[in-house]
């Protein structure tokens, strides 16, 4: 395991207390989009994952992964049922608080990267804490010691135009660990590299996820969703799951 992830996250690696309670907690959440007609994106769902789990939501396109990811990441409100993310009881939440609660507790890594391009890799993940408070000297040096966290200390002030797919991708994931959020929620996040290049984000994620760091993978690509302890399958907007799936969590 790489010692520079090793070091920085040996903090999280002491979330081993809380494996067993729930940093995800969602009871009968549905979504439903009006019509005529109405379109049942998401049947209604329980689903718990616990702090440290690795799991991964599969279906083919169109089978409502979207429309999952949007109300975990609280991107989207559910037409009915109760969310708790870490514990806190989303519903009744105003606007802004929602927001304050998906910076701290949610970290993103979307498929695209969705860098700036005239910013440098520091720069980059810095700005994911320009609302969290911290002065610019702390939010420069927070960014810098993630980026060594996912191995790219040699990097630290390359633009995206010079950095290959797979270094643009740790970027990303740099960028959504830096608010030590608790749950790193990743959406399609090697469907824009080679298959050497996404092995490696994988590792990341592997050595990330052994460390305390909770991982969801939302994906159509089998190879990547056999990465995860757990699998969901998502088809017309039902979530199932395997009982060799629940075993392996239990």
């Amino acid at each position: 395991m790489n010692e520079a992830i090793s070091g920085a996250e040996t903090r999280r690696a002491t979330a081993g207390e809380k494996t067993r309670t729930s940093v995800i907690e969602m009871r009968g959440i549905a979504r439903t989009y009006p019509g005529p007609p109405p379109v049942h994106a998401l049947c209604a769902t329980d689903l718990v994952v616990r702090h440290g789990e690795y799991l991964a939501v599969v279906g083919p396109s169109g089978s409502g992964k979207s429309t999952l990811l949007n109300l975990l990441g609280l991107l989207d409100q559910p037409t009915q049922g109760r969310y708790l993310l870490d514990g806190v009881d989303v519903g009744g939440l105003r606007e802004a608080k929602r927001s304050a609660l998906r910076g701290a507790a949610i970290g993103f890594v979307f498929q695209a990267f969705q860098l700036l391009e005239h910013r440098t890799a520091t720069e980059n993940v810095a700005l994911a804490q320009l609302y969290a408070g911290p002065p610019r000297d702390a939010r420069i040096a927070a960014a810098r010691d993630t980026l060594q966290r996912v191995r790219l200390g040699h990097r630290l002030d390359a633009l995206p135009s010079v950095l290959s797919g797979g270094e643009r991708q740790r970027v990303a994931i740099a960028r959504a660990l830096v608010n030590r959020p608790s749950v790193l929620l990743c959406d399609e996040p090697t469907g824009n590299l080679d298959s050497a290049t996404s092995s490696e984000v994988l590792d990341l994620l592997d050595e990330l996820n052994a460390l305390g760091t909770t991982v969801i993978v939302i994906t159509h690509d089998p190879l990547t969703a056999a990465r995860a302890r757990r699998t969901l399958t998502i088809r017309d907007g039902v979530v199932s799951e395997s009982e060799e799936s629940r075993r392996a969590a239990a």
